[in-house]
C-alpha cells in the first residue's frame, strides 16, 4: 500500500479502518515502554536505542567469536529514482519495522520477511530548501501512531497499521528555509522536535506537541531575545518564558535572523528530567557581521520538558566563525570518581573538542581534542571556553570582494558531524566516528533575504592525509585517552552502535557494514551492501535470535559540500536499501 500527500486526515475513519483490519495487534507504545527502551531487547521504540542516546544493546547472542557467521536474511529496496542519502535509524515493534527514507517517505516492513506492509510518501512542494540533502533520520512511535517530520517543515502522524494520515501539522514556513530532518522523540506524553534551516537565517526552535492530535503545547526559540510560550487549549499563555535580553550577545537586529537551528533533534535524561539538545550555527557565517557570543547558537541546551524553559546552556563555540554548529548529540552516562557517582554527559563537537559536562547543571568537567589537528583554537580554558587563535579566523571583507582566507582544521563539516556515537556500559568507552580534514575559508558581505542562503562565506574542503579521512575512535571520557582507532579512506558519515557482545557496528561510504571488537578495535566482520552506509545500525531479539538492521544509500552533505574531498567519493553509487542480518540458530550453539 502506498499513500501520499494532501489527503484530508479523518482521525476517526483512520482509526476505525485500522480496527477492522484482520490480524491487527492491539499494541500501543506507552510512555513506560519508551522509558524502558534502553533495557528491552525485543523491540526498539526510540531513536538512540534509549532516550539517553547511548546506542548500547544488552544483547550478547552475537559475539566477537561468532559474528563472522552473521549473514543477510532479507533486504528491501526503497525503489524508484528517489535515492540520495539514507540516514535513518529503524524502529521495531511487535515484529514490524518502521523506517524513513529520503524525500520524506515512511515504510512499514515485516521484520521477519522484509515484506513491505505500507509506504507513505509526503507530497513535497517544488520549493523545499534542504541545505544538506533530502534526508530524514527516523520516526517516533507513540500509541498507535508513527510520527515523523518532513522537508517542508511538517509533522505527520500515520496509523501504524494502514499508513494513513491521522493528523498533519505545519511547524514552520518552508519558504523561509525551514525543514525537519531529525527523528522526533516522545517524553512524558509530549512529542518534541527541533527544526532545520540555519543556513537560511531562520530562528531555531524546539517545540512540544500533543502526539495524539498535533496540538502545540510549548515553543522555545533557540536565539537569545525570542520569547518562548506555553499553550493551553490552543491559547498562548502570556507569561512567556524569557529568552534573555534581545540583542545582548548579538549586534543590532541580527538576533531576528540568528539561525541556531536544533536540526539534529535531541535526547532526554530521566534521571534529571531534562531534554538535551544542541543548536546550530549563528547566521550569517561571516562572524565579523555579528560580534558577541551570539547565544544560544553553537550550544548544548538543557530544557524542562514540561514548558521548554532552558535550565542550563553550554556554548562550545562562542562567536562561531567556521560553521562548527553545536548540534552533535549530548549523551548521558554515569561514572565513578572518588567514591561518587558523577552524572555526566558527553559530546564530540564539530569543532574538534570532546566535552564532558555535569548534566545536572551544565558545568564543564573536562575537554580535550579528539582529532589530530585543530588550528582555530589553542585549547580550552578552565570553563571549557575555547582559547582562540585570532590569526585563524577568516578576515572581514573590508570593502574587498572577500576577506583574508585562512586554512582551518577541522573543516566546517566537522571533526564529527551528525552521525551519532555510541557508549558502552561494559568498556566505559565512547565510539566516535570522526574525520580528519581542513578547509580554506574566507568571508564575504551578505544581506538577509527570506528563503535565500545566508552564509557570507566561501570555502574549499581538503583532506589532511592521502590515505584516510575517516577515523573510528574509541575514547575514554574520564582520561581523554584514545584507546584505539580504525582508519577509513572516505569520510565516515554513519551512526555507531555497541553491544554487550563486545561489538561495535558502523558503516562506511564504500558500502560496508562493519563490526569491531569493542575492546581492541580489531575488525571482526564486514558485509558489502552495495551503497554507502550512512544509517544508524540497530540490533534486537526476535524468536530467540539476534538481528541487526541498517540502511544503505550514499548521499548527505559530503558529496554536496565536500570540495576536494568530494572527488574521493564521486564514483560512489547512490542507493536506497534496508538490510537485515542474523546469526543462524544452528550456529549459535557451536560457539
Amino acid at each position: 500500500m502506498k499513500h501520499s500527500g494532501f489527503r484530508k486526515p479523518f482521525v476517526l475513519s483512520a482509526l476505525c479502518a485500522a480496527m477492522l483490519l484482520p490480524g491487527v495487534s492491539a499494541w500501543a507504545v506507552t510512555d513506560q515502554e519508551i522509558l524502558d527502551d534502553v533495557k528491552t531487547t525485543d523491540q526498539i521504540v526510540t531513536n538512540g536505542m534509549g532516550l539517553q542516546g547511548q546506542r548500547y544493546s544488552p544483547l550478547s547472542i552475537l559475539t566477537t567469536d561468532n559474528v563472522k557467521d552473521l549473514r543477510p536474511v532479507w533486504t528491501l529496496s526503497f525503489g524508484g529514482e528517489k535515492q540520495r542519502g539514507q540516514q535513518a535509524q529503524p524502529l521495531i515493534k511487535d515484529g514490524v519495522m518502521y523506517v524513513t527514507a529520503s524525500y520524506s517517505r515512511v515504510f512499514a516492513v515485516d521484520a521477519r520477511t522484509g515484506k513491505e506492509l505500507w509506504q507513505y510518501d509526503a507530497r513535497l512542494p517544488d520549493d523545499i530548501r534542504p541545505c544538506c540533502d533530502v534526508i530524514n533520520r527516523g520516526v517516533a512511535l507513540y500509541g498507535d501512531l508513527v510520527i515523523f517530520g518532513t522537508l517542508d517543515a511538517k509533522l505527520v502522524a500515520l496509523n501504524k497499521d494502514t499508513g494513513k494520515v491521522v493528523w498533519r501539522k505545519n511547524v514552520a514556513d518552508h519558504k523561509a528555509g525551514y525543514s525537519i530532518t531529525a527523528a522526533p522523540l516522545v517524553v512524558n506524553g509530549k512529542l518534541i522536535t527541533g527544526v532545520s534551516g540555519g543556513e537560511f537565517g531562520v530562528v531555531g526552535k524546539i517545540e512540544a506537541y500533543d502526539p495524539k492530535n498535533g496540538e502545540l503545547l510549548w515553543t522555545r526559540p533557540t536565539v537569545e531575545g525570542h520569547m518562548g510560550y506555553v499553550y493551553k487549549d490552543g491559547k498562548k499563555i502570556e507569561n512567556g518564558i524569557s529568552g534573555g535580553e534581545a540583542g545582548k550577545t548579538w549586534p543590532g537586529d541580527l538576533w531576528k535572523t540568528g539561525g541556531a537551528a536544533p536540526w539534529l533533534g535531541g535526547y532526554y535524561d530521566p534521571e534529571t528530567n531534562l531534554l538535551l539538545f544542541g543548536t546550530g550555527n549563528p547566521a550569517p557565517w561571516n562572524s565579523h557581521l555579528r560580534p558577541g557570543d551570539n547565544l544560544y547558537s553553537s550550544s548544548r541546551l538543557a530544557l524542562n520538558p514540561d514548558d521548554g524553559s532552558i535550565t542550563w546552556h553550554f556554548q562550545t563555540t562562542p562567536h562561531d566563525g567556521w560553521d562548527f554548529d553545536g548540534v552533535n548529540e549530548l549523551v548521558s552516562f554515569n561514572y565513578q570518581e572518588g567514591g561518587k557517582t558523577i552524572k555526566a554527559a558527553a559530546t564530540a563537537d564539530r569543532n574538534g573538542f570532546f566535552y564532558v559536562l555535569d548534566r545536572t547543571n551544565g558545568k564543564f568537567i573536562r575537554g580535550f581534542p579528539f582529532v589530530d589537528k585543530i588550528t582555530w583554537a589553542k585549547g580550552l580554558d578552565k570553563n571549557g571556553r575555547p582559547i582562540y587563535d585570532d590569526s585563524n579566523r577568516p578576515g572581514a571583507p573590508s570593502g574587498a570582494d572577500k576577506g583574508k582566507s585562512v586554512f582551518s582544521a577541522p573543516a566546517f563539516l566537522g571533526a564529527k558531524n551528525w552521525m551519532p556515537m555510541a557508549y558502552s556500559q561494559d568498556t566505559g568507552l565512547f565510539y566516535v566516528p570522526s574525520n580528519e580534514w581542513g578547509m580554506d575559508i574566507w568571508n564575504e558581505d551578505i544581506a538577509y533575504k527570506k528563503g535565500a542562503a545566508y552564509l557570507g562565506s566561501g570555502f574549499t574542503i581538503k583532506p589532511l592525509n592521502e590515505d584516510y579521512i575517516g577515523v573510528l575512535r574509541a575514547i575514554d571520557p574520564k582520561t581523554g585517552k584514545e584507546v584505539w582507532r580504525q582508519k577509513n579512506y572516505a569520510p565516515l558519515w554513519g551512526g555507531v552502535m555497541t553491544t554487550k557482545g563486545n561489538l561495535v557496528f558502523t558503516g562506511n561510504p564504500e558500502g560496508f557494514l562493519q563490526a569491531f571488537n569493542a575492546k581492541t578495535g580489531d575488525k571482526v566482520w564486514e558485509f558489502q551492501t552495495g551503497s554507502g552506509v550512512l544509517g544508524s545500525p540497530v540490533t534486537w531479539e526476535m524468536d530467540g535470535e539476534q538481528y541487526v538492521s541498517v540502511l544503505s544509500g550514499w548521499g548527505g552533505a559530503v558529496p554536496l559540500w565536500g570540495g576536494e574531498v568530494a572527488k574521493r567519493v564521486k564514483n560512489f553509487n547512490q542507493g536506497g536499501m534496508l538490510w537485515t542480518f542474523k546469526l543462524p540458530k544452528d550456529l549459535v550453539a557451536k560457539h
